[in-house]
């Protein structure tokens, strides 16, 4: 068994195998399209604005005018991300690796001048680690945390990586990561939804802050979820969890997305359309019927709603980042719709939780009949992944309104390029204000 802490350091780029190698920059270059997105949202607008004044520093913030210390870079970053809930998730953690992770580690990479090389291994690594890292920790506490918590730990990991930090000054590192670490509730921004979102944004500062104060001697009680669960990490360097990422085709909470594709697939079965239909009924987990928002006053109350978007993909047969924008929430047959939306709890649902995410969706139409789906699930699970077309297709279809395609185009061939180029010849490109 590969022990943590020694695959840390030891894992190179040149060591990776092709197919892990291409599924990582993938999931760059979707996470890097979410953020571009999400720069239009308000929140994303407050946390870069907020970095720049309380961690004043001269490193550019992602897609801002912006600038703050590295410290202040992985918060704007990871919340920038996080405003807009598009980017990928692990399943068995109900949450996200790649957006703290990715967060911290350009920050840092690009404070230090890595090479491209280092920050790509950095990043497959930390797809492993925090992948184990998350179930450890969901294995031992009750609550169900967000993904800042164990994202804390894996922004350490991938900091501590860049930074060359010695065996003890990372076991430290990780200690003072997880101790610090944003210990937040999911359930409590579900119910409701705010701006808090999924404390990716504090969990990948913290891991920076946490990778630097160990660097100075600061020390920090072991990292339980890495110390004492040696059952989450016996295949370390075997099973390679970057391959069973989900991604999202639509930016909203993954537990909303099945029940979309339920009342898809019956609008395409039956060429039905919006006006035609007078009531849904939404059968599915608990956790998706708790996101209950039916008239959202805010994106963060559309994101996390399962009726609106349902209602969006009915009337518009998608759910882009501009229907669920904050001055796009008033749409009449939208909100009929949503309205009519009745969700209710379903064991078969519950049973495979948080491995499988199912609903399945009926409509009433006006006439009377009614039509009733099977059972789906959110589409680009990674047991049906997506394409490289089809993400690289999202990626330009979130990054070019907001970044132009030659300045987006140039970004894509980078990520490319980069296992022979210094990080900074990307990170130029991403730290430039839009």
């Amino acid at each position: 068994m590969t022990k943590p802490l020694t695959f840390i350091h030891a894992l190179q780029w040149q060591d990776i195998a092709p197919a892990t190698q291409a599924q990582t920059k993938l999931s760059l270059l979707d996470l890097i399209g979410v953020a571009a997105g999400g720069t239009s949202t308000r929140l994303s607008q407050i946390i870069a604005a907020h970095a720049s004044e309380e961690w004043g520093g001269t490193q550019p913030l992602l897609f801002s005018p912006h600038q703050a210390s590295a410290s202040g870079a992985a918060l704007a970053g990871g919340m920038l991300i996080d405003s807009l809930d598009g980017h990928d998730g692990f399943n068995p953690a109900k949450g996200h690796i790649g957006c703290p992770l990715f967060s911290a580690a350009l920050a840092i990479g690009h404070e230090s001048n890595v090479s491209g090389a280092g920050f790509l291994a950095s990043i497959t690594m930390g797809y492993e680690f925090g992948a184990r890292a998350s179930v450890a920790q969901h294995r031992t506490v009750p609550d169900y945390h967000t993904s800042g918590s164990w994202g804390a730990v894996t922004a350490a990991a991938a900091c501590a990586k860049l930074l060359k930090l010695s065996s003890a000054q990372t076991r430290h590192a990780l200690g003072i990561a997880e101790y610090h670490g944003p210990r937040s509730q999911m359930m409590r921004c579900i119910d409701h939804p705010t701006m808090l979102k999924d404390g990716s944004g504090w969990g990948a500062m913290t891991g920076v802050s946490a990778t630097k104060l160990a660097l100075r001697g600061f020390t920090g009680a072991p990292a339980i979820t890495v110390e004492n669960a040696p059952e989450h990490w016996k295949d370390l360097g075997q099973r390679w969890y970057v391959h069973e990422q989900y991604y999202k085709p639509y930016p909203v909470c993954r537990w909303a997305q099945a029940p979309i594709e339920a009342a898809l697939s019956l609008l395409k079965t039956h060429s039905l359309t919006s006006q035609q239909v007078d009531k849904v009924t939404v059968e599915t987990f608990h956790e998706s019927v708790r996101l209950a928002t039916s008239q959202p006053k805010t994106t963060e109350e559309a994101q996390y709603s399962t009726s609106f978007p349902v209602a969006v993909a009915i009337a518009r047969g998608d759910v882009t980042p501009a229907d669920i924008a904050d001055d796009a929430l008033n749409d009449p047959e939208i909100l009929r719709l949503s309205r009519a939306t009745e969700m209710r709890e379903h064991e078969h649902a519950n049973a495979p939780f948080p491995l499988k995410r199912l609903a399945r969706v009926t409509l009433t139409l006006t006439s009377g009949a009614t039509h009733t789906s099977d059972w789906m699930e959110p589409k680009w699970d990674h047991t049906a992944p997506p394409t490289e077309a089809e993400l690289r297709e999202k990626y330009h279809n979130l990054a070019d309104p907001v970044l132009g395609l030659p300045r987006a185009n140039a970004i894509e061939d980078a990520l490319e390029a980069l296992d022979n180029t210094p990080l900074s010849i990307l990170s130029s490109l991403l730290l430039a204000k839009v």
